[in-house]
């Protein structure tokens, strides 16, 4: 998951963090004050903004992306 960081923090110019819970890990990246969207798809996580888009690797595990006020969460499934 270490890489999958690097790769949102290159695609982010804001805070990046990961969380652990009990349920699985959960990367949260604030892009900006931006309103958009965000998603999953091919492996990819996609966020679509009034300035443009922004691509990167989704974590391993993967199963959902949302936008609310600037701020992308990656939510994964326990791999368990």
């Amino acid at each position: 998951m270490e890489s999958n960081l690097r790769s949102v923090r290159e695609a982010v110019d804001g805070l990046v963090c990961r969380y652990d819970y009990d349920d699985g890990p959960v990367i949260v990246a604030d892009i900006g004050p931006a309103d958009g969207h965000a998603e999953i798809v091919d492996g990819t996580v996609v966020v679509v903004t009034d300035g443009g888009h922004r691509e990167f690797d989704a974590p391993a595990g993967a199963a959902r992306a949302v936008m609310n006020n600037g701020v992308v969460t990656i939510e994964t499934e326990d791999p368990a």
